[in-house]
């Protein structure tokens, strides 16, 4: 990964005097002051200079935080709402509201691969899962529209995790944690090098009791490996492959429809990037990955309603296949023009006689065309012009357009301006399910029948960014103003069964958020965040009602803060304080009467070990000092848990 980096790093900044210039960059170039972010425009980029506000959490503050899952630590991004529960598969996060069931306006990539679930709609939450916390190098959170570089599922915002490099992770490392609500974590991996490159090998298990309210029991296991290997001077191939198993409880004890039960779900992948050197100036790269998932679940459906007392189980299960190929080229003219461009094949098989009644597989294609070129006019002004072609097999062709003009005011300062559009086609649950349930033959109900009759959503985003950094004072600013307009934004129909989809709403989203970083003096750090938004209804067409929208309802809070304090103590002691207060919301999947709102205050407490040549953590953590408090349903609260982890490395 480190030489990926310092070719794309020699690319940007201009030529170097020798090879041992490029050899002396590392991931720390990543983590200082004005970092490099790969995951925007596909170019590596200073934070100043990328067509968009990134936040960049890095493996410092991911350790700190004390946090057990990505989307946990999500919650720490301004204008993120997430949730912990699993009753939607796992804890989901969104940016700008969209709480419904499954969150699937935005884009996850693990290492460069989408993880987005072809069975969940889309959904981001099992993708989020896919490696463990302390595999995690750095998470790239793009607040913003970025379907010009990433195609549709970027509507709404791109999270792209960067694991580790191996060579950061030689030897044996373990840990374990355990405390409250049943919290049974552990890890183990291997890291070695050869004369052919470098490897890691990763177990872990993630285990808890699940939220208060909720049929819990919770738990993923994990397999993962990764090799970097360099075959020659101007190649480099990286192979990353894993499994996944999800168990959790689910359903509710008064729901006919949706009574307790036990469900899981299996996920396998494997990513194969080769990149070759064309010279100082340009690279090529290729990559292919496939992957795999089913879902387990047969749910007992009362038959009361028929007069008979007793349930009978329905089946709901799946799987889904997908296979992506992607080319893409790197070329560096001179110091004021770069240019990245590629294409992309992408091939998705969902089959699930339960939800699509039918036994064959619902096929999606699509094949993509992208490119950005950075253009640098003057030395203090930067373009990135973009653009992403997308031809879906069931949506037809879309153009999602970005340009954003970056003037670098003084040294430090930067003012960012610019407008993208962007476009969602409708997942094949959307447009094709078809659920029923059945019994012996008989048609107990018609729960879901999509009328295949909705469009591709879209938004026109535009926004007013600037960066500050005062060294001498240790301040960092980043304050994003934004108006985003949402047309065709498709919502579950479903006042009398059986629900359907459709085009209900025409919304704007509109409002402005900002991070704030001090370094007071040596040894800490604070950070705060705030996001406001607002939403106006333009246009809701009603047909047969709907649960709740965006227009009628609060999908995200108004004002969300949150304020984050690390301070290394004598003996070298490291304390975190983390505190988020959020104003009330009306999650998209409960209805409008349904509101919640959260106050969490979690406290962290470490020290490192030393056991002979070994060296390690202990870390007490306290998440949720105060009242539990509903977690994006008013069913389910976030209760106090208390727990210990222990890390070892040899």
């Amino acid at each position: 990964m480190n030489q990926w980096i310092c070719l794309s790093v020699l690319l940007s900044a201009g030529s170097l005097a020798s090879a041992q210039a490029t050899e002396a960059l590392s991931e720390r170039d990543f983590l200082a002051e004005v970092p490099l972010v790969l995951s925007v425009s596909r170019l590596p980029q200073r934070l100043d200079d990328t067509p968009g506000a990134v936040t960049v959490i890095d493996r410092d503050m991911i350790r700190l935080s004390g946090a057990r899952d990505v989307a946990d630590l999500l919650r720490l991004v301004p204008g993120f709402q997430t949730s912990m529960s699993f009753e939607s598969i796992a804890p989901q996060a969104t940016y700008h509201g969209g709480f419904n069931s499954y969150s699937n306006r935005m884009q996850v990539l693990v290492d460069g691969r989408s993880v987005y679930s072809p069975y969940f709609i889309g959904s981001v939450e099992p993708g989020l899962q896919t490696v463990a916390m302390d595999d995690i190098e750095r998470i790239e959170v793009l607040r913003g529209s970025n379907s010009a570089a990433y195609g549709a599922r970027a509507f709404l915002g791109v999270i792209n995790i960067v694991t580790r490099d191996p060579v950061d992770t030689l030897g044996t490392q373990v840990s374990v944690s355990a405390g409250d609500n049943a919290i049974r974590d552990a890890r183990a991996s291997l890291g070695w090098n050869t004369h052919t490159g470098n490897f890691r090998l990763g177990l872990d298990r993630r285990s808890d009791a699940g939220l208060a309210g909720s049929n819990g029991e919770n738990r993923i296991d994990r397999f993962n490996l990764r090799a970097d290997l360099r075959p020659t001077g101007a190649d480099e191939i990286q192979l990353r492959m894993g499994l996944m198993s999800l168990n959790a409880g689910k359903g509710s004890s008064d729901r006919a429809d949706n009574l307790t039960r036990d469900t899981r779900y299996g996920a396998s992948y494997l990513q194969l990037d080769w990149r070759r050197s064309l010279g100082q100036d340009q690279d090529l790269a290729l990559s292919y990955s496939h992957g795999h998932e089913t879902y387990d679940d047969a749910f007992p459906y009362s038959l009361q309603a028929f007069g008979i007392n007793g349930s009978v189980a329905i089946d709901s299960s799946g799987a889904s296949r997908s296979n992506v190929l992607s080319l893409q080229h790197t070329w560096r003219q001179n110091a004021q023009l770069r240019m990245v461009w590629g294409a992309e094949l992408r091939r998705e098989e969902v089959v699930s006689k339960p939800v699509y009644n039918r036994d064959d597989a619902l096929v999606t294609q699509f094949s993509r065309l992208f490119g950005n070129v950075e253009w640098r006019p003057e030395n203090d002004l930067v373009l990135n012009a973009g653009v992403m072609a997308e031809k879906s097999g069931t949506a037809g062709s879309r153009m999602a357009p970005r340009l954003m003009l970056n003037w670098h005011l003084t040294q430090g300062h930067t003012l960012r301006v610019g407008a993208s559009r962007a476009y969602r086609p409708a997942s094949n649950y959307e447009q094709f399910a078809d659920v029923r349930y059945s019994w012996n033959g008989h048609l107990l109900e018609v729960s879901t029948l999509a009328s295949g009759k909705v469009q591709a959503e879209s938004v026109l985003a535009r926004e007013l960014g600037y960066l500050g950094a005062w060294p001498k004072q240790g301040l960092n600013l980043d304050v994003r103003a934004f108006h985003e307009r949402v047309d065709d934004f498709i919502t579950q129909v479903n006042t009398t069964r059986p629900k359907d989809y459709a085009n209900n709403e025409n919304f704007s989203i509109h409002g402005i958020e900002y991070q704030l970083k001090w370094q007071p003096w040596s040894g800490t750090r604070l950070a705060f965040n705030q996001a406001y938004l607002n939403f106006s209804l333009i246009d809701h067409g009603i047909e047969n009602g709907v649960v709740v929208s965006y227009g009628s309802a609060r999908p995200a809070p108004k004002l969300a803060s949150t304020l984050s304090w690390f301070q290394k103590l004598p003996g070298k002691l490291d304390l975190s304080i983390l505190h988020q207060d959020s104003g009330t919301m009306t999650p998209q999947r409960t209805g409008p009467d349904h509101q919640v709102a959260m106050t969490r205050t979690d406290v962290r407490l470490a020290t490192p070990l030393r056991l002979g040549a070994q060296r390690g953590e202990l870390a007490l953590v306290w998440q949720n000092l105060g009242s539990p408090y509903p977690d994006a349903d008013p069913a389910y609260a976030f209760q106090r848990r208390v727990f210990v982890t222990v890390r070892i490395n040899q």
